[in-house]
């Protein structure tokens, strides 16, 4: 269908590849810092499935959105679909070396650095090359060294890092201008690491110790048992130094090395590789434990067993969208936002089943777990019972009423208060209408009122024409009643005891279950069911169907954004229509009722992070938003989390680069 817009990575069209994942963005973004590692969008390239010889040891990424791999078999150019082991052109005149065979220094590719004037800086096993506007440039003075580290700092001078038998070498070179140190061996046989900081200090990782290079003289700072050197450098929140030993992270502050804790239980770790990202995140790559992310005042671990390409990390870049990119061992790995990220029981859920999301005044939300109730708040889980709960609500006074299996009550300031005489079971729904009373729909037992007063009525479903059940229940903002939708299709007004009107699908409603009801801020009712979504205002309904441009029919709930976009779910993914789309559709079905008008939607699928296997609940609420405007669902295991003003979208395309398959 033309009129459906598919978010998520889509099939190459033959001959063409498209590396939407390294495309250009106008804006520095990050990751999610609230997330743990396993909640971001993971991909591996592994090289035992032919992603490409040997380990990656460096990343870096040129202007035109590519990134660009050092192997010990050579420098990869990689497009987000494949590595291409990178050429000169064979008629390319090279500085330093006899045309036509041009070549690196060494196919043994150690480090990579894109510099801010675009350069790509290649250091080798037998010296540093540079490539520039087609042009490739061989450095005599660094001729047969290892090249282990690079860097630009603010002055925009290229620091290279060398290796050699005697004495290594510290080489800045600016201006095509190079000076070299180190050849009398008093930085040792190599310089391992290289970091600028937030001050503009310059750190020399070497083995056993440290050099701040400048400003001001060299001084050196020793650094027990570290006989492979610094390697990895990075910043505190607090500023201090942070340095990478066998031993793990530690800080280096006022010449002196101490300890650095981590956040949560970690097990003794050798730290290689250290990257602060734009958010704050500090990532780790180690030797042999994987992947360590500190965030949010919490650590967790990505390893093998998670789906790491491998557990010895050599390289860690973010690119400029804000994605993590991991060298290892056995291949490359990404990590990027979701536009849906989902909370399961590794961030604290009682249970992976959840029957319901309240959303509460107070910003927090409430999560009616089938093994006790959750809240979150602040990126916090806490349980307040371990009673299997279903449906929820918060009342006019802001009190949190509770469905159990067991009973029914509600939280006021820190107290769980039961309620005689309204039975717990299958609630699967509850509203409060404008005089302030509550209503409890019960699967088996009808409708409950209870009033103000503390009095109970029961209101069997019989005596409200059905043999089946209210699968929604929602109060009428403007006429005071209630709106009850059916398990077998159909909804009905009901005020004072009595039902005034009832739409069926003969009536134009949609066919099937009522899956949920949803009041707009013009006062339409929208109607989710199994088949469609209909809107009902002044007595007319209108229902929108695959017929009309939703990608599929069934709608299990529909609720409106900040910025009034409504958000389906629906049996083929999470689905987004715009404001302007559905008034569209509204004024033409208002003007006639068989138009066929028809609505774009953008469909959100797996590789968006939606579950497309959704919760079966009938309990409620089954959709939340909180008031930071974020939306929250219930997938087949844990709950959903959508962010309709941050979804990673690219706002500029891709580099399109045709070759022959």
């Amino acid at each position: 269908m033309e009129n459906i817009r598919r978010r998520g990575r889509f099939r190459l069209a033959l001959g063409i590849a498209l590396a939407w994942l390294l495309a250009s963005c106008p804006c520095a973004v990050a990751l999610n810092p609230a997330l743990d590692v396993s909640q971001y969008a993971h991909t591996a390239w592994k090289v035992r499935e032919g992603f490409s010889k040997g380990q990656i040891f460096s990343i870096a990424q040129t202007p035109d959105g590519y990134l660009w791999l050092g192997t010990e078999f050579g420098l990869l150019r990689f497009d987000g679909v494949r590595a291409v082991p990178w050429q000169p052109p064979p008629d390319q005149a090279v500085p330093w070396q006899p045309p036509p065979d041009q070549h690196l220094p060494s196919d043994y590719v150690m480090r990579l650095l894109v510099a801010r004037d675009g350069t790509l800086w290649i250091g080798t096993s037998k010296g540093l090359a540079s490539w520039k506007d087609g042009k490739l440039t061989q450095y005599a003075e660094l001729a047969g060294l290892y090249i282990y580290r690079l860097l630009e700092d603010h002055e925009r001078t290229i620091w290279a890092g060398a290796g050699a038998i005697p004495s290594g070498r510290l080489c800045a070179i600016q201006n095509a201008s190079v000076q070299c140190y180190g050849e009398d061996g008093a930085i040792g046989r190599a310089v391992f690491g290289l970091y600028e900081d937030s001050k503009g200090n310059l750190w020399v990782g070497v083995i056993n110790g440290l050099w701040r290079w400048k400003p001001g003289p060299p001084r050196f700072y020793p650094v027990s048992d570290q006989p492979d050197g610094v390697q990895g450098f990075g910043e505190g929140d607090d500023g201090a130094l942070l340095i990478g030993t066998a031993r793990g992270i530690r800080r280096f502050v006022d010449g002196k090395i101490e300890p650095y804790r981590l956040p949560g239980n970690v097990p003794q770790f050798d730290a290689r590789r250290v990257l602060r990202d734009r958010d704050g995140g500090l990532w780790i790559g180690t030797v042999r434990r994987g992947l360590v992310h500190v965030h949010k005042g919490g650590t967790d671990v990505f390893s093998v067993s998670d789906g790491l390409s491998g557990d010895d990390v050599f390289s860690l870049f973010e690119d400029r969208e804000g994605s993590i990119w991991v060298g290892t061992t056995h291949g490359l790995d990404r990590f990027r936002d979701f536009a849906v990220e989902t909370l399961t029981v590794k961030q604290g859920l009682s249970d992976p089943l959840v029957g319901s999301v309240l959303a509460a005044r107070d910003g927090s939300a409430w999560l009616g777990t089938y093994g006790g109730l959750n809240r979150w708040n602040n990126d916090r889980i806490t349980t307040f019972s371990k009673h299997a709960t279903n449906s929820l609500f918060q009342d006019s006074r802001g009190r949190i009423w509770v469905s159990t299996r067991g009973g029914f009550g509600y939280l006021e300031n820190g107290r769980s208060i039961p309620v005689n005489g309204t039975p717990g079971g299958n609630v699967t729904s509850i509203a409060q209408d404008r005089a302030g009373n509550l209503w409890v729909a019960d699967e088996h037992l009808g409708l409950f009122q209870l009033d103000r007063g503390g009095e109970v009525q029961q209101i069997p479903w019989t005596r409200l024409g059905h043999k089946d059940h209210a699968s929604a229940v929602i109060a009428d903002p403007l006429q005071g009643g209630l709106w009850l939708g059916f398990h077998y299709g159909g909804v009905a007004y009901f005020e004072d005891g009595q039902v005034r009107a009832a739409y069926t699908a003969t009536k134009g409603l949609g066919e099937g279950r009522v899956n949920a009801l949803q009041f707009d801020r013009d006062g339409a009712l929208w109607v989710a069911t199994d088949g469609g979504l209909s809107r009902l205002k002044s007595g007319r309904v209108a229902t929108l169907t695959s017929k009309s441009g939703l990608p599929c029919d069934v709608v299990h709930w529909v609720t409106e954004d900040d910025d009034r976009s409504s958000w389906l779910e629906m049996a083929c993914g999470l689905v987004r229509i715009a404001r302007p789309e559905l008034d569209a559709w509204a004024a033409a079905v208002d003007n006639d009722k068989d138009t066929k008008h028809q609505i774009h939607a953008t469909v959100f699928d797996s590789s968006d992070g939606v579950r497309i296997h959704f919760n079966s609940s009938h309990y409620s609420p089954q959709v939340a938003k909180t008031s930071d405007g974020r939306i929250w669902f219930l997938p087949m295991d844990g709950v959903s989390v959508v962010d309709p003003r941050h979804l990673p979208f690219n706002k500029l395309p891709p580099p399109v680069h045709p070759f022959q398959f």
